[in-house]
């Protein structure tokens, strides 16, 4: 659960449903969230405008659930745990997995991978 969740540092390309997405975040609805992990390893995530996710993690392991703007923050829930992290202002970064690992996120266009979860 943990290292799945750890591709949602680039999950923060989204925005809640609720609240207008910020410009730079509105193409995370239509597109992967792709962190690759130390390790080469990659993780998918799939945001969804009405506050659901879908993530794949880099063991090809399959979650899903739900997320919300916290400030200027995008917070993840999955059971009874939580991860938030700082929404960025592009679609490629570095950032900490949960896992605490240094990991790369990018932004690529399509949901080829999506399935439900």
């Amino acid at each position: 659960m943990l290292r799945s969740l750890g591709l949602i540092g680039g999950a923060v390309l989204l925005t809640a449903a609720s609240a207008a997405p910020p410009p730079q975040l509105e193409k995370a609805f239509h597109g992967t969230v792709v962190s690759t992990y130390p390790d080469g390893r990659k993780a998918e995530l799939w945001l969804k405008p009405d506050g659901s996710y879908i993530s794949e993690g880099r063991r090809h392991d399959r979650h899903s659930g739900h997320w919300q703007l916290r400030g200027d923050k995008v917070c993840f829930h999955r059971l009874i745990f939580t991860y938030c992290t700082q929404i960025p202002n592009g679609t490629a970064f570095t950032t900490r997995a949960v896992t605490g690992e240094t990991i790369h996120v990018r932004l690529e266009p399509g949901r080829a991978g999506e399935k439900a979860g």
